[in-house]
């Protein structure tokens, strides 16, 4: 499923326009960005949470040379399904 087909699917769903589905993804998806951004914990209850961590700097191989770089610190953004989520996939 793309964003497409979510936009279409949830406006079925909910029985609004594709219109109004688009615009109200669009707005959570920058709600949770925007959180992320700050270093907060987005967290959807029996859905999942969203987190951002610190990744070290580390060294790594180019694969082709096999030389050593060097590869720099950075935030990673860490996504851990609910229990609800987690039950109805299994």
């Amino acid at each position: 499923m793309n964003k497409t087909d979510l936009i279409d699917a949830m406006a079925e769903h909910a029985g609004i326009t594709k219109a109004a589905s688009k615009k109200a993804l669009e707005c959570a998806l920058t709600e949770i960005e925007g959180a992320l951004k700050k270093g907060d914990r987005v967290s959807l209850v029996g859905f999942g949470s969203w987190s951002v961590s610190e990744r070290a700097a580390r060294d790594g191989r180019n694969p082709q040379t096999g030389k050593t770089i060097k590869i720099k610190a950075k935030k990673v953004v860490k996504f851990k399904a609910g229990s609800d989520l987690s039950n109805a996939v299994n």
